[in-house]
């Protein structure tokens, strides 16, 4: 994506689901599209979620020249079903390929590798499902973690076998001989759910679906050979819309576009150990929940610990009419233990008042509830 905020789209409050008609805008232009202006092959193995309601918003219309997976989360691993909806795809058609997804991506991304990789610059992107709901996961990889109790045992197993994969395909990679010229990154897009019984977030407050630091902050990698140093630990803030400007920079491809861009060129941060781009991070801002990051500042509006978090974007949470104003001073206070609001009524103003000027720009959320008359199409994307 070119990494304007969701909330810019209408998507604050809920990824795209099965009956949406409505997607990421068609005048957004994606990493796919600006790396394929710049001589670039693209690929995606994995979920799309950016819409599938029009053809127009499938992968292979918005820059991909191969798409291979599904266009819905939380589909079943094994049969490739979301909603009674068959959902596995090959270029934007149906394929009824057999076998665990996680398994299906990898070979796929392998296969591209080994007969494509090198023959010109290429951009592949491999978002796995694993390990997001239904914890799927074939048994033998279970195994190894019997003293958990389910559904984390589980869970450990599926974060295996996502390991077995993505060490497959740096494998592919070390085959060519494309591991010295190839920028590989690896990042989550969330802290882990249900802390304490599904995952682990370690200290750090809450999970997914929240905006504390255990919902917002997650694990990252990048590796490439002779242009970041090995052990490098970068731990100024960026964010994932960082990575567009970033690619395009390194790729040579034009930045100029006719929307403007939310992220910046992380690249002097991560390889050359530079302060952060951004003097202010929107974590998000929705019509009864919002957060933003100024330096080791962080303002949070009705926060919620929990699932609340989703019933407050929709107005039906327990602040609703009733706001709560959080502050943090992470450098001191990671964890997010010590409010610091009525402390810091000053610093308080001035967040509040650079999260109000971004979330002016909002638009109204469109998650909608499911119909009761809705019907998933036999295949995902068509009629």
């Amino acid at each position: 994506m070119t990494g304007r905020y969701p909330m810019r789209h209408g998507l604050q409050v809920g990824v795209v689901r099965p009956w949406a008609q409505y997607g990421l805008p068609l005048a957004e232009r994606t990493l796919a599209q600006a790396l394929k202006e710049a001589g670039y092959a693209t690929a995606i193995c994995g979920k799309w979620h950016l819409g599938h309601f029009q053809r127009a918003y499938l992968p292979t219309a918005r820059g991909f020249d191969h798409q291979y997976g599904h266009y819905n989360g939380a589909i079943d691993y094994f049969t490739h079903e979301r909603d009674g909806g068959f959902d596995w795809h090959r270029d934007d058609q149906a394929s009824h390929d057999e076998g665990y997804s996680t398994h299906l991506l990898a070979r796929e991304a392998v296969r591209l590798i080994r007969e494509d990789g090198g023959r010109k610059p290429f951009f592949l992107y491999v978002p796995f499902n694993a390990v997001h709901a239904p914890h799927q996961v074939p048994e033998k990889y279970k195994q190894p973690y019997a003293q958990l109790r389910e559904p984390r045992r589980t869970y450990a197993g599926m974060v295996a076998a996502m390991d077995e994969a993505v060490g497959q395909i740096l494998a592919a990679l070390d085959a060519q001989g494309l591991r010295r010229n190839t920028l590989i990154v690896f990042s989550s897009d969330n802290g882990g759910p249900q802390p304490g019984r599904v995952t682990d977030n370690g200290p750090l407050r809450a999970g997914k679906a929240t905006l504390y630091e255990g919902g917002v902050r997650v694990a990252a990698c990048a590796a490439w050979e002779g242009h970041i140093k090995p052990g490098t630990v970068v731990k100024e803030p960026l964010h994932m819309v960082d990575w567009y400007p970033t690619l395009l920079e390194l790729a040579g491809a034009p930045l100029a576009q006719k929307l403007p861009l939310d992220g910046r060129d992380a690249w002097p941060t991560m390889a050359a150990g530079k302060p952060s781009p951004h003097e202010e991070i929107l974590l998000n801002a929705t019509p009864q929940t919002g957060a933003i990051r100024v330096g080791d500042w962080k303002l949070v509006l009705n926060g919620g610990d929990s699932d609340e978090v989703n019933d407050q974007a929709s107005g039906r949470g327990k602040t609703a009419g009733r706001e709560t104003v959080e502050l943090f001073n992470l450098a001191a206070d990671p964890y997010e233990k010590q409010n610091l609001a009525d402390q810091q009524p000053g610093k308080v103003k001035e967040l509040r008042a650079r999260y109000d000027a971004l979330a002016a720009q909002a638009v109204p959320p469109k998650l909608r509830p499911r119909s009761p008359d809705f019907k998933a199409p036999k295949v995902g994307g068509e009629p």
